[in-house]
């Protein structure tokens, strides 16, 4: 279905990329998810004209380099819930994507190029096997919201505390036992989800956080000092322990 710019394949389950997507002029949103692709072709990379690209849901093992020369991208790449084992270094080329989603996949890394999407505002990564994160990941200086539950992370890269846009961040599930002290001072940060870790104590400063409004810590096997939580709560922060 071809309308507006648009090409809409979902669920189309046809097993592969239907060959007149390449016949269209100047396509700007291609929409792919849920048509049990097993190849993304390399030809992707000449549909240069796309803002939005979705092949999500779907059961790719990877995506090809040629993803890099789609740099119109500024909207929005959806790539969750395949098989991915992991992701083009050529992916930094896409300096100008607002919304990228990876979650979903088998990723046990993210590449250091991730740093140079200088325009990307939400970054989505949840249930992969990511065990760290690149230092690159500070240089995101647009970042407002980053998802990161049920993975495998046990420290973030001290390099998060440059990310002064960052408003929700999403650690639930993974294997941290101390709350990354990289937070701290983060002045836009509104949401802390940090269910279902392995936390033995909590640090003072949360409470210097000057825009949280939402603290999360359930399913910790960890006490909220009466103090943290009286300064906390006094200043209108919700906290779930």
């Amino acid at each position: 279905m071809r309308e507006n710019g648009v090409i809409n394949y979902w669920r189309a389950r046809s097993g592969h990329v239907p060959e007149e997507t390449w016949a269209h002029p100047a396509p700007r949103s291609l929409i792919l998810a849920e048509n049990a692709l097993e190849e993304l072709p390399a030809r992707i990379g000449t549909l240069t004209s796309l803002h939005t690209l979705d092949v999500g849901h779907n059961l790719l093992t990877r995506v090809p380099d040629e993803l890099g020369d789609l740099t119109g991208l500024d909207r929005f790449l959806y790539l969750h819930d395949n098989k991915l084992t992991e992701l083009p270094a050529s992916l930094g080329r896409l300096t100008r994507l607002a919304y990228l989603n990876v979650g979903e996949n088998q990723l046990t890394s993210l590449p250091d190029t991730l740093g140079d999407l200088a325009g990307l505002a939400e970054l989505r990564a949840q249930h992969n096997r990511l065990e760290a994160l690149p230092a690159s990941l500070g240089r995101l200086g647009a970042l407002r919201e980053l998802w990161l539950r049920g993975n495998r992370l046990t420290a973030l890269p001290d390099s998060v505390r440059e990310l002064r846009e960052l408003r929700e961040l999403e650690l639930r599930e993974n294997a941290f036992a101390e709350v990354p002290e990289a937070l701290r001072g983060l002045p836009l940060l509104r949401r802390l989800d940090l269910r279902g870790n392995a936390l033995r104590e909590l640090p003072g400063w949360l409470a210097e956080l000057p825009a949280l409004e939402k603290l999360d810590l359930r399913w910790n096997a960890v006490e909220v000092p009466h103090g943290l939580l009286r300064d906390l709560e006094e200043r209108g922060c919700v906290v779930l322990h």
